[in-house]
């Protein structure tokens, strides 16, 4: 799956509710905290991480390209 982004950055939880991953932004938030997402192959716990271009995310098994 690719993510164009329009601005600098997205926001982690937005980025995964934006993409129709989750049902919430609360649910993206357990996810988070959960440790269930990974940015770049490492755990990432800060809901409000700023994602920019060229990097991954993963969660489950959905891969996401940020462009």
């Amino acid at each position: 799956m690719k993510y164009e982004l329009k601005y600098e950055y997205i926001e982690l939880f937005k980025l995964l509710k934006v993409l129709d991953l989750v049902d919430s932004g609360a649910q993206a938030k357990m996810l988070i905290d959960g440790g269930y997402v990974l940015r770049d192959g490492e755990v990432e716990t800060r809901k409000r991480a700023k994602i920019r271009s060229a990097e991954t995310i993963e969660i489950a098994d959905v891969t996401i390209k940020v462009l």
